[in-house]
Order: C-alpha cells, then sequence, then structure tokens
C-alpha cells in the first residue's frame, strides 16, 4: 500500500511530528499534518508545479521538511530534497540536472544564511522560478509557515485529481558522491512504499512505535526509514534537526523513542555517554560496518537491540539482523536478506560461490529504484538482465545466510598481488584502547603499486602512538605481517559525508598528496 493510502488511514488526533529542531517543541497531529500538507499542495499548483516535475528543497529534518514532501506527492510531483550542508557546488549541479524550477530553502539553519549562497549563484540556475525562503516556523500561522506556500485554502477535489499511482516517480534523491559524480537515483511510490513495508513488517514495527529521525532526512537513511517509515506505520516521529547527544537524549527519555536506523557514529556517541540514554528498543546501525567492539558495548549500555542491516539509496534496504530471534549474529553482521529480496556473492565473471567466499555483492528486490536521471548507460551497466543490481560492493555470504560486507571495489588494497582483507583490519584496530576510528586505504608506491596506510583518531587527542605500537598490537591478535599497515597517520577528525561514511577517497588524495611533498622535499 502505498505512503498516501497509509497515511489516510492514520489515526488524526494522534501525534504525527514532534519537532526538536527549534527553540520551542513544535507537535503536530496527524490531522494538522494533512491540513498543512494540503495547502502547501495549493501553494505548489499556485507556482505552477506540473504532475511529474521535480521539487527541490534543500532543508534540515523538521516538520516543513515533512509537510513539503506530503504536498510534493499529493499534487504528483517528485521530491527532490538536499542536504543543508550543501553549497555553491552541489546546488546548480542538482538544480540544472532535475530541473526545478521550485527550490525551497531555510532563512537560517545552525548560523548559517541561505538567501545570499543563492543570490551569488542565482546566474548559474537558469531554470530558478520561484525561490521560498522559510523564516517564520510557527504551523499555526498559515499566512506566513512555509515561506506563505500554505496563505490558500486547498482546491481539496483538484489536489486529489492529481494523486500519484504506483508506477509514478516519487523521489529523485542524489547520491552521497563518496567517489565519483553524484548520481540522481528515482524512486517511484510503489519501490518505496516496498522498502518500507517489508522492513516495518521484518522488525516487528507498529503504530505504537516512535520512529526518531537524527539522520538527514535529505538522505534515503532519514527520508525512508525515518519520515516515511512514520508515515507508513501512522506512527509518531521525532525530528533531530542536528546532531548532538543531549537533545538525542530528550527524543529517547522524554519523548519516547523506539526505534531508530542510523549510521555508526551516531550509535557511538550515545554509547560513550557517562550515563546513555535508556528506552530505545531497537538501534539499525547502517552506512558502515559495525565494529564488533561498539556493538556489544552498545547493546549492553542502551539497553536495546542493536542489529547490524545493508541497504543502498538505488536498492532499499536487502538484509538487517534479525530482532525477533536475537543473537551475536544479529549485530556481528549485515544481517540476513529480508522477506522478498535476495542476495548473491558472485566471481568478476557472474558466477555464484558457495559460502564463505568473498565476491561482488549483488541484490534483487521489488524496491529497486527505476533509472539514474539522464543516464540510462549507468543503469544498464549496474543492473542485469535478471534485474540484479551490482552495488559495488564485496561481502561473503557465511552457510546461515549471514552477510558482511567486506569493503568497495574500489577500496580494494592490492599490495604486489596480495589483497589485503580492509574490513578485518579496521575490525580490529576498532579493538585497539587507544583508537577511536580507524580507515585502512592503499596509498601508492612505484614497486609494489600500493602499500596500506592505516588513518586512525584517538580515544585521547592529547596522546600519540606510532606505526610500532599498530603493529605490535596487530601481532599480538595473530595478524600476519603482509597485512600490517607499513604506514599510520593520526588525524583529528575522519572526514566523513553527512551520514557518517568515512571519504575514504578525501583520505587517499591525502596520503598522495603528502607523500608527493615528502618526495620532492616540500
Amino acid at each position: 500500500m502505498l505512503f498516501l493510502n497509509r497515511f489516510d488511514m492514520a489515526n488524526p488526533r494522534r501525534p504525527a511530528v514532534v519537532d526538536l529542531s527549534a527553540p520551542k517543541t513544535t507537535v503536530l497531529s496527524f490531522r494538522e499534518l494533512n491540513r498543512l500538507a494540503d495547502r502547501a499542495a495549493q501553494g505548489l499548483i499556485r507556482l505552477g508545479v506540473e504532475r511529474g516535475e521535480n521539487v527541490a528543497y534543500l532543508l534540515p529534518n523538521g516538520w516543513e521538511f515533512v509537510v513539503l514532501t506530503l504536498a510534493i506527492w499529493k499534487i504528483g510531483a517528485v521530491a527532490c530534497p538536499m542536504l543543508p550542508a550543501l553549497r555553491e557546488r552541489e546546488i546548480p549541479f542538482i538544480m540544472n540536472k532535475s530541473k526545478s524550477k521550485v527550490l525551497i530553502i531555510p532563512a537560517e539553519h545552525r548560523g548559517y544564511r541561505y538567501r545570499p549562497l543563492i543570490e551569488s549563484i542565482r546566474s548559474e540556475l537558469p531554470g530558478l522560478q520561484a525561490l521560498i525562503e522559510i523564516e517564520a516556523r510557527d504551523p499555526n500561522d498559515s499566512k506566513t509557515c512555509l515561506g506563505g506556500l500554505a496563505s490558500e485554502e486547498p482546491d481539496l477535489d483538484r489536489i486529489a485529481s492529481r494523486r500519484p499511482g504506483a508506477g509514478e516517480a516519487a523521489q529523485l534523491l542524489f547520491t552521497s558522491g563518496t567517489t565519483g559524480e553524484p548520481k540522481g537515483v528515482i524512486h517511484t511510490h510503489g519501490t518505496l512504499a516496498h522498502g518500507c513495508s517489508a522492513h516495518a513488517h521484518g522488525l516487528g514495527l507498529t503504530s505504537e512505535d516512535t520512529i526518531w529521525i537524527p539522520s538527514p532526512m535529505a538522505h534515503q537513511t532519514g527520508f525512508l526509514y525515518g519520515m516515511s517509515l512514520a508515515l507508513y506505520l501512522g506512527a509518531k516521529q521525532v525530528c533531530q534537526g542536528h546532531w548532538d547527544a543531549g537533545t538525542a537524549r530528550v527524543a529517547i527519555e522524554e519523548h519516547g523513542a523506539t526505534f531508530v536506523q542510523a549510521a555508526m557514529p551516531f550509535l557511538a556517541d550515545l554509547t560513550r555517554e557517562e550515563q546513555p540514554p535508556k528506552g530505545l528498543r531497537i538501534f539499525i546501525a547502517t552506512g558502515a560496518p559495525v565494529p564488533r567492539k561498539l556493538a556489544q558495548e552498545a547493546k549492553d549500555r542502551l539497553s536495546c537491540k542493536v542489529a547490524g542491516g545493508w541497504g543502498s539509496t538505488e536498492s532499499c534496504m536487502i538484509s538487517v539482523g534479525s530482532v525477533r530471534e536475537y543473537s551475536d549474529f544479529s549485530w556481528n553482521s549485515d544481517g540476513q536478506v529480508i522477506a522478498g529480496r535476495e542476495m548473491k556473492v558472485t566471481d568478476e565473471d557472474g558466477r555464484a560461490l558457495p559460502p564463505g567466499r568473498e565476491g561482488l555483492f549483488k541484490v534483487r528486490t521489488p524496491a529497486m529504484f527505476t533509472a539514474y536521471l539522464d543516464h540510462p548507460e549507468w543503469y544498464e551497466a549496474a543492473v542485469d538482465a535478471d534485474g540484479f543490481f551490482n552495488t559495488g560492493d564485496l561481502a561473503v555470504i557465511d552457510e546461515f545466510g549471514n552477510v558482511r560486507l567486506t569493503g568497495r571495489v574500489k577500496d580494494v588494497i592490492n599490495r604486489g598481488g596480495v589483497k589485503i582483507p580492509v574490513a578485518e583490519l579496521e575490525n580490529l584496530l576498532y579493538q585497539f584502547e587507544p583508537i577511536k576510528d580507524a580507515a585502512v586505504i592503499g596509498m601508492p608506491d612505484p614497486r609494489l603499486g600500493e602499500r596500506i596506510c592505516a588513518y586512525v583518531t584517538l580515544m585521547n587527542p592529547e596522546q600519540t602512538i606510532g606505526l610500532e605500537d599498530v603493529t605490535s598490537y596487530l601481532k599480538s591478535q595473530g595478524v600476519t605481517k603482509i597485512y600490517w599497515p607499513e604506514r599510520v597517520e593520526v588525524i583529528g577528525d575522519m572526514p566523513r559525508t553527512t551520514t557518517g561514511k568515512i571519504q575514504k577517497y578525501v583520505l587517499r588524495n591525502w596520503i598522495t598528496d603528502k607523500l608527493e611533498s615528502e618526495r620532492h622535499g616540500t
């Protein structure tokens, strides 16, 4: 069943959105949410937005994001959200690719004002016809909230006539760009609904759960497995506009959050609180493998079920650790296949590999994206004739059906013909007491092609460690010498995407530049 149909079935009196992003917490019932969405839909029609057109909005998590998404969907348009961290390089790219004639921005977010930025790049946005700036945030003032989009009474018959079907586009989401040019991923109302329904059923989520959303709603984790999941369930969602552990505590202990799906840094920060908040029922950790040590600590300190999972912008969630039959496998792997999905590991020629063998990770699902914007050749290269999507990841599936992602194909280190087990090394380094985060990358070498470099951050910034400390530790763990890093770089913070993924291409660029400088003595 599609989101709008499920939304219609929600109890109108129940709380739908709790927004913690403003100085004063905002709470909307499902009735109030629907009323605002209808008014905003009328505003979009007034601006000339047609069925099937992309509508771009650059907003943090909050009630406005939820209302606008529903409004866009109600008139058969396509949601094209952008992360608030995007600036003059990315915004023109997405606006011109999407051909959105509308851009909706906040007046200010975390001290940054967006209108001067947009005005400075206006010449690069030839298709932009309407810039909507959201300043007033009182949902009860329909004349000024949502930048005036909700100022008119809605023509409900006209809005209803534009209600989309399952096969119509619902979302245009650009990949985070950890490597190369961002890809515009297109999902339909049907594929997104499939992505939510099977996940919710597998985890046993109901309208009685409260969905906490610290992940950006402009990323698939926050959009689909936060906001949309809550709408699908008819459940309350708690929106956190930016990350801090204090607000997280409020979401969990004061507003009753029971479920969250978020990246590993969120889990680590909560677990490392002196008194971790209690009340969560399920934490699904995605975006990067969860080190075993952290998963065990989180399970104990948060008193909730911590499970791993894997999904992508293109495929939605494919696997998740069981919370119904909870065991160590739930958190020390990337889970088991979700009902109705398929996954396999193959060699480079497409032959399926037996359990325990590492290979290319491929998936098939009814929640699969339908196209890459303007690039049908990318879709043809990524999805084979049988409908299996080549994720670009390496994985191992064991005899029990648990999948473990072992790295990106592009992250493989080939040291003189020896393939280095990157994920295993990173997991071990994470268990080394002084280390907070670790990323193992290949650095260029004229003789071997690549050598092994470990970038690390430390628990105590005043402390330092060197190569000998790391290799001695790995030796004590029984790691063969050919897998030891040959260089250790200690840094303050890992470069990450806004959703918590370590940007290894940035680290590779750093070490390449550093080696070049050392070679020339600069």
